[in-house]
């Protein structure tokens, strides 16, 4: 977390906001704003996805290609998440190897998705113990205004839904160029979302612009599922110095249920 960009005078104008449920562009601290899912952005992806979440616009691509399975999981398939960051999203992100947020981002959307078991690996073996599939799934951020880990993992389980998996040829090799029509091995009972708080004094707020988040001196990134009407925690990471007192952890399980339903049920809209 870095605020070194704010200056004094725009964190308390927004301190004082948020503890008066008012944000600049007209939310309240809690709400999430609306969003908007497009597919089939890529003509070479087994599964693609575009989310437009108010200014923030994140590109999701989902490849499958045999491989060697794990050694501790010879019986599943993998799961490799990438994130390609550029100046080009945001003038936090720079060109050259991956920062913190570049390594943080594809790690924080591989444990929510493997964490809430949206896919059956186990469907994913070609020949026991020997080849899998492996499945990439590749984040391109495009313009960064803010919950781009929340953004990249809506997209990237809608991408998830609409995912086909590649044809082998009687010597086990890919056709790329023939559309499959065996869809990915998912449970579509399942929809893991993300959702980040961001802390400014003792105020908390959800789903913040680039301008808030920079203000804000704490973050926590929850990824949650339902399963047989049970919501499931799925991951949970913080970053941050500032500490979350009790009360803020109570008003954060009081909201997530509600925003969870919220969330999901207008993704789904789009599946």
């Amino acid at each position: 977390m870095s605020s070194m960009d704010v200056t004094n005078q725009t964190k308390e104008t927004l301190r004082l906001m948020f503890l008066e449920n008012k944000r600049f562009d007209g939310r309240k601290v809690f709400d999430v704003r609306d969003f908007e899912i497009s597919y089939n952005v890529s003509d070479k992806a087994e599964g693609s996805a575009r989310i437009k979440m108010g200014k923030t616009d994140v590109v999701v691509g989902i490849k499958l290609s045999p491989g060697a399975p794990y050694p501790d999981s010879l019986d599943k398939g993998n799961l490799i998440v990438s994130a390609d960051l550029l100046p080009l999203a945001s003038p936090r992100f720079e060109f050259g190897p991956p920062g913190f947020e570049g390594i943080e981002l594809p790690r924080l959307v591989d444990r929510i998705i493997r964490d809430s078991d949206i896919i059956d690996f186990s469907k994913l073996v070609i020949t026991p113990k020997e080849k899998v599939w492996n499945l990439y799934i590749d984040i391109y951020p495009i313009n960064d205004d803010g919950s781009l880990i929340d953004a990249a993992t809506i997209a990237a389980v809608a991408a998830i839904y609409k995912t086909f998996v590649p044809e082998l040829d009687s010597e086990g090799r890919v056709n790329y160029d023939k559309k499959s029509k065996v869809k990915l091995p998912i449970n579509d009972k399942v929809v893991p979302v993300s959702f980040s708080f961001y802390k400014l004094g003792e105020a908390l707020i959800l789903n913040p612009t680039r301008e808030e988040e920079e203000a804000c001196d704490t973050r926590i990134t929850l990824g949650l599922s339902k399963w047989n009407g049970q919501y499931m925690m799925n991951s949970c990471q913080k970053a941050g110095e500032m500490v979350l007192s009790n009360e803020d952890v109570l008003k954060i399980s009081e909201v997530l249920p509600k925003k969870y339903d919220e969330v999901s049920e207008k993704l789904k809209k789009f599946f």
